[in-house]
């Protein structure tokens, strides 16, 4: 399967978030597609990242992951997505925030300062310590994880113009096909 890297896939508004949204559908195993398991997919997302991702500011063009540091890195992805998602939910997340400290560590360890990996958890971090925590959500359509920097926090999708034109667009078929049958 071929992708390409848009702007789209950079609206989490944070790094981190961006490599844990690289898992397409994570919640519907049946559907669901990890972008970075296509070959030149891991690759291809720094220089995408640098075009594209919110802090490009903070990291700049981060050199690809090593060979040595994708089993690692994809532990960090993962521990990523599920202490901010247990976050968001409200659920307990003392273990959670353990697991993602720790791969945190090991990739800070292993890393080199300019590697994507590095600037993933430096992100993560980042995010954990800043207020902005506050402002996670998860897409009420294609479940990543987005920073609502909306004035008032009402934002439901990820990308308006992709998830929030979906949903609507759903919407109103819903409703003409259901004033159709009456």
């Amino acid at each position: 399967m071929s992708f390409s890297w848009t702007p789209h896939r950079f609206a989490g508004g944070a790094l981190a978030l961006d490599v844990a949204n690289s898992v397409i559908l994570r919640s519907d195993p049946e559907r669901s597609i990890d972008r970075f398991a296509e070959p030149g997919q891991m690759d291809a997302f720094p220089r995408a990242a640098q075009q594209f991702s919110a802090e490009r500011a903070l990291f700049g063009e981060p050199a690809p992951v090593r060979p040595g540091n994708r089993a690692p890195f994809l532990a960090l992805r993962e521990a990523i997505d599920r202490y901010f998602r247990a976050r968001i939910l409200g659920d307990d997340t003392h273990g959670l925030l353990a697991d993602f400290l720790e791969a945190a560590a090991v990739i800070l360890r292993r890393a080199d300062e300019g590697s994507l990996e590095a600037a993933t958890a430096r992100s993560a971090l980042r995010l954990l310590a800043e207020e902005e925590i506050a402002r996670l959500k998860i897409c009420g359509n294609c479940g990543w994880l987005f920073i609502d920097r909306s004035r008032n926090r009402s934002r439901a999708w990820c990308d308006m113009a992709i998830c929030g034109n979906r949903v609507k667009a759903s919407r109103h078929y819903r409703r003409k096909k259901k004033e159709a049958a009456s």
